[in-house]
């Protein structure tokens, strides 16, 4: 008498054959978040300020800054930062390469502008001077 194979195993070796199938799929689907959480990561390297015109003036004045990757899609923010605060600067104008932008209400003193990449304040080591 030949046994017959029972439903309950082929099922099992049905879904044994999917496995490997299922294990790739996650895999591929992993490596692919880990590369969209990198994005930001990668953008943040690649954003600086390279100099300020002019390098001192008064609050409320207009101020540019130049530099590469400062369009709208990477920097959201520029900062007039000491060694205790980062002073938000309202941007009036925001291009790939530079970013005009008012000296926001701060003492008088030198502050490193700074920008806002993703999550991350990245400090210049670009100074401006804010006068009397």
């Amino acid at each position: 008498m030949t046994e017959l194979p029972s439903p309950l195993a082929e099922g099992c070796a049905r879904s044994s054959a999917r496995a490997p199938i299922s294990a790739l799929l996650l895999a591929i689907i992993l490596a692919a978040l880990f590369v969209v959480a990198l994005l930001p990561a990668i953008a943040q390297t690649n954003s600086r300020i390279t100099a300020v015109d002019p390098t001192s003036g008064k609050v409320n004045d207009t101020i540019t800054v130049m530099g590469d990757s400062l369009g709208k899609s990477v920097v959201s923010g520029v900062f007039l930062s000491d060694d205790q605060n980062d002073h938000k600067a309202t941007i009036v104008d925001q291009e790939a390469d530079k970013i005009v932008f008012k000296v926001p209400q701060v003492k008088p003193g030198d502050y490193n502008v700074s920008i806002q990449v993703g999550n991350s304040l990245l400090i210049q080591p670009v100074r401006f001077t804010v006068q009397d």
